[in-house]
């Protein structure tokens, strides 16, 4: 029994325990990943993975509670455990107080995407990786394999998602023990776009061994690799939120409040066609939303909890009510011209351990790692020590921001705990003329 089986034996066999005044909603989840680890250019670990989620939830009335189990994938078997799963929450209902801002979509919609067309063999990418990293001391980690995820309700809502994808985040380490970091992923593993990847990451790697530029703290021209970006952007998600922007508590408050603009470069959509996460959530189909057009604030995302608290129209949004599938549009940089537009100053491979140091202003702070370097007339001279950054979004993403790259790079979730995640970035690079280092 395939997945989609699975999935709608349950539904059918849960149809048939509900009674009088009761209704249900179903999420399903599930993979079969094949997780490989190398070090030092070889295969250390490899291994395979099956499972599957459920999260069932009972409603009567205003109230309502739910159950996460994990089953087999043999119907016999979890027709059981989620029977069981139904009697307890049954028991539970009756002292429970309601729910004011319950608003549940009990339209009969039905979404379904199948995306599994090509068969991602972990063993010949693994091979091909070892191969291509011949004489390097790469140190990195595959995840691929289809990724599956279901809705149902007993209103009639069914929604269907299966895609496969892989993810492959890996470091080329110099012999001082500094390293660079890049990642590679997308639907179809394609050895050329790869070797690609590995050989901008070799060009970095021989830098490594020149001595490290101190720079003193300071605002320098700088370029953001798409990775780099991405540790920005998804910082600040959750505040396109309808919740987070009602209270005051988003980093976006200033643009939606019309007390700031982002440059007219900008333009970010939260998209159904093209992005790897499923076109519906718990809430119903989602929207396409154009969430930032040209640097000024544009649609909100609304849960149907948002939607009932703050008089709003829901548009399918999560519970969290943050991107699912974030696209920002490209500018006219080439990347090969990159390196020449920056001139003198520092390219930024991968930012880490981001915050906020001033949440209403939008300031975020962090650490340069794993391959900045000082480049002067266009070319790379040192790597760059270890530095922390503050700045505001409103300024990188303002009047600091002079360019942005033509194609938007495919960034997925790296996130294994419990489950692979599901989502992706559409991100290109950025060119802006101040970024800056404290210490």
């Amino acid at each position: 029994m395939d997945a989609r089986q699975h999935f709608s034996a349950l539904l059918e066999h849960l149809q048939g325990q509900v009674a009088g005044e009761e209704g249900f909603t179903l999420a399903y989840a599930a993979e079969q990943s094949t997780f490989i680890r190398f070090n030092q250019g070889r295969v250390r670990q490899a291994g395979q993975v099956q499972q599957v989620y459920v999260t069932l939830a009972l409603y009567q009335g205003q109230r309502h509670a739910e159950h996460k189990l994990v089953l087999s994938g043999t119907f016999d078997e979890d027709a059981v455990s989620l029977q069981q799963a139904l009697q307890h929450l049954r028991a539970l209902l009756p002292s429970l107080v309601d729910d004011p801002y319950l608003r549940l979509n009990r339209e009969a919609w039905r979404s379904e995407s199948t995306a599994v067309t090509v068969l991602l063999d972990g063993a010949a990418m693994a091979q091909q990786i070892v191969s291509a990293a011949a004489g390097l001391d790469l140190v990195g980690f595959l995840a691929a394999g289809p990724q599956y995820q279901g809705f149902a309700s007993s209103w009639g809502a069914f929604g269907w998602y299966a895609a496969s994808s892989f993810n492959l985040e890996f470091s080329l380490f110099h012999g001082n023990g500094q390293a660079v970091k890049t990642t590679y992923a997308g639907e179809q593993w394609d050895a050329q776009a790869f070797a690609r990847k590995l050989d901008a990451a070799r060009q970095q790697l021989a830098f490594l061994g020149r001595p490290a530029r101190a720079l003193q703290p300071g605002s320098y021209r700088a370029y953001l690799a798409p990775a780099a970006l991405e540790e920005l952007i998804g910082l600040c998600c959750w505040g396109f939120g309808a919740q987070a922007l009602a209270s005051g508590g988003s980093p976006l408050q200033r643009l939606f409040n019309g007390k700031a603009e982002l440059n007219a470069q900008v333009t970010l959509d939260e998209r159904i066609e093209g992005g790897l996460a499923p076109a519906f959530t718990a809430e119903g189909p989602r929207q396409p939303l154009r969430l930032v057009e040209q640097g000024r604030p544009g649609e909100r995302m609304v849960s149907s909890r948002s939607a009932a608290e703050y008089g709003l129209s829901a548009n399918g949004a999560g519970r969290g009510e943050y991107p699912l599938a974030l696209r920002m549009q490209g500018g006219d940089l080439e990347e090969a011209e990159v390196l020449q537009r920056l001139g003198t100053g520092l390219y930024i491979g991968n930012l880490w351990y981001g915050n906020f140091s001033d949440l209403p202003a939008g300031r975020l702070t962090g650490m340069t790692r794993f391959a900045t370097f000082w480049v002067e007339d266009g070319q790379i001279q040192a790597p760059v020590d270890t530095m922390r950054f503050d700045d505001s979004l409103f300024d990188f993403f303002g009047a600091n921001l002079e360019a942005l790259t033509r194609e938007p790079e495919l960034l997925l979730p790296s996130g294994t705990y419990g489950a692979r995640q599901t989502g992706s970035m559409a991100l290109p690079g950025a060119l802006l003329s101040r970024f800056t280092l404290t210490l």
